[in-house]
């Protein structure tokens, strides 16, 4: 990445209900079909309302509604001037950009946020620089996210002495191996020790 933070035409703006070369035009309030038709508020009249880039897409766009510069491992709470009434048993969760991920190392701080069917405020953003040298550059209309809507199930709590016997049992963090360091010996003495990985996760050996 260059020095300096160019700043970023992936998440170059679009004009209302617009989307990107190859994916289909969905008009202001328009459904994907046999898709949940939901209630959008903008803050920002300028904004654009949450739209899929393609068909078949699970994330609708949401852009920033400010011009915003982020250096490197600093993190910035963005508005998207967007605001939605979801009906009882869903949720809207707040993903981070792949490209933006990837090439610029930019994610969300609580991946994926949680937007409750009772919230009414505006949708807004911790965004998170991971880049070690370089700052991001973001400008207003940019996406910064994507809003997936998914049903959601509310339980009942029970409180008992026991939990039921399964396969996987009390086995938490690297119980399933999966890479090198899972399969080498724990050094002699090591046990009970506090060791972090490389995700910044404390976990005793």
């Amino acid at each position: 990445m260059p020095s300096g933070g160019a700043a970023l035409s992936e998440g170059a703006a679009l004009s209302e209900g617009a989307v990107p070369s190859g994916g289909a035009v969905l008009s202001e309030g328009a459904v994907p079909s046999g898709g949940l038709e939901v209630d959008v508020i903008r803050f920002d009249p300028d904004v654009p309302p949450p739209a899929y880039a393609h068909p078949g897409d699970a994330g609708a766009d949401l852009v920033t509604t400010v011009d915003v510069s982020i250096g490197p491992g600093e993190r910035v709470v963005v508005g998207t001037g967007i605001g939605i009434a979801l009906p009882d048993g869903y949720a809207a969760f707040v993903h981070p950009r792949s490209g933006l991920s990837a090439r610029h190392g930019l994610t969300i701080v609580n991946a994926p946020g949680t937007v409750d069917a009772g919230y009414r405020g505006e949708i807004k953003v911790i965004l998170l620089n991971t880049d070690s040298v370089s700052p991001v550059e973001l400008r207003r209309g940019d996406r910064i996210a994507q809003l997936v809507i998914q049903p959601v199930v509310r339980v009942s709590f029970r409180s008992v002495g026991e939990l039921s016997e399964s396969a996987r049992g009390a086995g938490g963090f690297g119980s399933t191996g999966g890479h090198a360091a899972a399969r080498d010996p724990a050094p002699a003495g090591a046990a009970g020790a506090e060791r972090r990985d490389g995700s910044g996760i404390s976990t005793r050996a």
